[in-house]
């Protein structure tokens, strides 16, 4: 099979650069950004080489995974810009639902999976990371600002000796194709960029996320620049931040860490 885009996405008028492989969509989507493109547009491959995640953590997407990502040149502030992520979060949640439920009708299969967002940028599969999500951006002429949202989804193989146990959905007993799950993820991405509209909608991106939200109203424990903050996932504020509730009462506004669902005793040191 070879990449496509969906339906939606064509006449919303992205174009697609598919790569068999490459060492990150992300680092490409940037090279094309300073050469002059501006999107909208998707660059996917099924293996991904040197690909870097959050926090500078390898990404590595062998053979039959989805590594893909997205650009486009708008004028936003960086702050708003983030807030994408939300939007790739929803977009690839959607298109797993979609294609594990079309895989088990073709298997006759009943098994329910059960995807959830974790804040900030994963989609877990029960409490495993199936998906992660990274965003750049970088001012490119004026006031535009170029903004590259990666998505990486463990489609055949799942990385091992990660701070969050991993899976894929082959594991998961679903049988689809890194190309059939990018066709859905550009269609789903098309809708929920368009709800979010420039950062004018995240209002309702934010409660949309929100109904899928893992762990919302849960204990948890956040690790960040070496300290650990422990108390109840409250909400997200107005820019994506998680807020959470000490034992205090206080409402602590979390803008990144280390998420662990639970009490500080069962954060692991990865």
């Amino acid at each position: 099979m070879t990449f496509m885009l969906g339906p939606r996405a064509i006449v919303a008028g992205y174009r697609l650069a598919a790569f068999d492989n490459v060492g990150s969509t992300n680092a490409e989507a940037l090279a094309r950004a300073r050469a002059g493109e501006r999107g909208p547009m998707w660059f996917v491959t099924s293996e991904q080489t040197a690909g870097r995640g959050r926090r500078n953590r390898r990404w590595i997407a062998p053979r039959g995974n989805l590594a893909s990502s997205t650009l486009e040149v708008m004028e936003i502030s960086p702050s708003v810009a983030a807030t994408l992520g939300f939007v790739g979060g929803l977009a690839i949640e959607a298109a797993l639902r979609k294609v594990s439920v079309e895989a088990s009708l073709r298997s006759a299969a009943s098994d329910h999976l059960d995807f959830s967002l974790k804040w900030p940028n994963d989609v877990l599969a029960g409490q495993k990371k199936l998906v992660g999500i990274g965003l750049e951006a970088e001012v490119i002429s004026g006031n535009g600002l170029a903004v590259i949202v990666g998505i990486g989804t463990n489609v055949v193989a799942a990385p091992e000796g990660m701070p969050t146990p991993a899976t894929s959905l082959a594991a998961l007993g679903v049988q689809i194709t890194a190309e059939e799950l990018f066709a859905e993820l550009s269609d789903s991405w098309t809708e929920f960029r368009g709800i979010w509209d420039g950062g004018r909608g995240f209002g309702e991106i934010r409660n949309l996320w929100l109904a899928r939200a893992a762990g919302l109203g849960q204990a948890v424990a956040i690790k960040s620049g070496g300290q650990t903050i422990e108390g109840t996932f409250d909400a997200l504020d107005e820019l994506g931040c998680m807020i959470v509730r000490t034992s205090t009462g206080a409402r602590v506004l979390i803008t990144a860490g280390d998420v662990y669902f639970g009490s500080v005793a069962s954060v692991g040191a990865g």
